[in-house]
């Protein structure tokens, strides 16, 4: 039914509802009177409803042509709004975009579909923010952010926000090259070193406790709890030699490079989405559209979908 509606019947519906008419729509549109009342029978032959009461005072509307209002007058603001974007994008004033990142697509996929974005959205300012799920989410809510990207966090927290996943992502436990742990099978050799744990507000860290009680894994003796990438590189690649549970994504471009290794253990248990969150799909801005096309479409070029 949708592909046989289109923007004159739409817009002939608005006028006869705003000018309670269909002459003073017709003068409005620059249109016969007869071409009016035909895109009104027209859109009421496609719905199957009637939309007007009409007689000699004009027209008012029926109980359905009360509920259509509501949608068709959106459709046509929608539509005025992305054209106006378009042509912000044009001449160069697109406005700005607010993202936040989980550390997971910060450091190698995120830089990658941001790129793309600056590519199709010439002229907006775009403003990244790292940090965890838990404080990324609140900005998200209280509009101090357009979009998160990142692991989907436990279901209470998305109530009332969209999430359109990319791809999915498992935890590894990396080490420096040379650790006499890397590449091990078992989790034997844990305590006898540091390990970087996600924290209680780290997306993460309840399909991690989850692994590491289904691996028979006790106390961690000697355990910090950190989002930090810069402390985590250091600690992992520096005098302490630290054992690091995190998100594949976070640490992918040091494992291709070879100064990280991932040790051999099945960590199926923690793969998750990754994906946008957004407030909701009626709130997401033109430009938050084409940053998630551009997220969508480094996913396709890099083979993670």
């Amino acid at each position: 039914m949708h592909h046989r509606i289109k923007q004159r019947h739409l817009r002939g519906f608005v006028e006869i509802a705003r000018r309670k008419g269909l002459k003073p729509a017709a003068e409005a549109m620059n249109m016969t009177q007869p071409a009016v009342s035909k895109l009104l029978k027209d859109l009421e032959d496609i719905l199957g409803s009637t939309l007007f009461e009409r007689d000699r005072s004009g027209a008012r509307l029926t109980e359905a042509g009360e509920v259509f209002l509501q949608y068709a007058d959106q459709s046509l603001a929608v539509l005025q709004h992305g054209i106006a974007s378009l042509e912000a994008l044009k001449s160069g004033q697109a406005g700005q975009l607010r993202i936040g990142a989980l550390p997971s697509v910060a450091a190698r996929f995120l830089p990658r579909a941001v790129m793309r974005f600056r590519d199709i959205a010439q002229g907006a300012d775009l403003s990244i923010e790292q940090g965890a799920h838990e404080s990324l989410v609140a900005g998200l809510r209280s509009g101090a952010l357009d979009l998160v990207v990142g692991r989907l966090g436990a279901p209470e927290t998305m109530s009332g926000l969209s999430f359109t996943q990319v791809y999915s992502e498992r935890v590894v436990f990396v080490s420096a090259a040379d650790h006499p742990c890397a590449g091990a099978s078992g989790i034997e050799g844990l305590a006898d070193w540091p390990v970087l744990y996600p924290p209680r507000a780290a997306a993460i860290r309840p399909s991690v406790d989850r692994l590491l009680v289904s691996l028979g894994a006790g106390a961690l003796p000697d355990r910090i709890e950190t989002v930090s990438e810069p402390f985590g590189r250091a600690m992992v690649l520096g005098p302490a030699r630290a054992i690091w549970i995190i998100s594949g994504g976070v640490v992918a471009s040091e494992i291709e490079a070879g100064v990280m290794r991932a040790m051999d253990i099945d960590t199926e248990i923690t793969s998750g989405p990754v994906g946008i969150m957004a407030r909701s799909e009626d709130e997401v801005l033109p430009l938050a559209r084409l940053f998630r096309m551009a997220v969508l479409e480094t996913a396709e070029a890099m083979e993670l979908r």
